[in-house]
């Protein structure tokens, strides 16, 4: 079975899909060595690991090199986190959709937010840019290639739910695999959702949405925890290293 095939059909099973969110070789080959059955790269986790902000910042080919060293080095299949697509002109974003295709993972997320202003692309054009991506990829070998596509309506609109909907079932429609709602908390929204769309439903681990039970029994099929684990990661190594240098002692790294 092809990673493309792998990753849909752990979309359609009873269980949820629990990702690990990686951001490089070591974090990666430890979701898989601890069980996880799919990873999905973080662009927060990656760019902060570059010393960067999220939010396209880091060169694209450079981002695309890690997301392709991770890929190449665990068994499970990989989802490429590449923000809104690193590029002002669609001709540029599917260039880069293929590109990602050709390293060897088996689906990207691709989000609706603007990076250069606030807000969200128009509807419309975005749902033409993930038909367009659909076609493109069909065209050269990756049919079934996993599309998440991620809006943002939570994290920029007040009335957000109603807009989601719309949105979800166009994208849908377009060619998206599955539909990535961060920001998504509330239980009776959620059931909804899961309810009137016909796609795997993604959500994102945050304070008081945290189990993979509960969530299931919501009809989600797919949830991860973003940058969490790597922000976890960086919060410990800065707490010990600034302990060594106030105890002047390094005695308990080996408690």
């Amino acid at each position: 079975m092809s990673k493309i095939n792998e990753f849909n059909a752990l979309h359609t099973t009873q269980n949820i899909l629990l990702l690990g969110n990686a951001w490089d070789i070591l974090s990666a080959l430890t979701l898989e060595k601890v069980g996880f059955k799919a990873i999905g790269t973080t662009s927060w986790g990656i760019a902060n690991s570059l010393g960067y902000a999220d939010g396209e910042w880091i060169d694209f080919e450079r981002h695309l090199a890690i997301i392709k060293s991770i890929a190449d080095n665990v068994n499970i299949p990989v989802s490429a986190d590449i923000e809104a697509g690193y590029g002002n002109d669609t001709k540029t974003i599917l260039e880069n959709v293929l590109k990602t295709a050709d390293i060897g993972v088996a689906g990207i997320n691709i989000e609706d937010s603007l990076k250069q202003q606030t807000g969200l692309r128009n509807m419309n054009e975005h749902c033409a840019l993930l038909a367009q991506m659909r076609a493109l990829l069909d065209n050269n070998g990756y049919k079934n290639f996993f599309i998440n596509a991620r809006t943002d309506t939570y994290f920029q609109m007040e009335q957000s739910f109603h807009e989601t909907m719309t949105r979800a079932k166009a994208y849908v429609d377009s060619g998206a695999s599955g539909i990535f709602i961060p920001g998504l908390t509330d239980y009776e929204e959620i059931r909804a959702i899961t309810s009137a769309i016909e796609a795997p439903i993604n959500l994102m681990s945050l304070p008081g949405l945290t189990n993979c039970q509960t969530l299931q029994q919501l009809g989600v099929k797919r949830f991860s925890f973003g940058n969490a684990l790597s922000d976890k990661m960086i919060s410990y190594v800065t707490n010990d290293a600034t302990r060594i240098m106030e105890s002047n002692d390094t005695a308990f790294l080996y408690e």
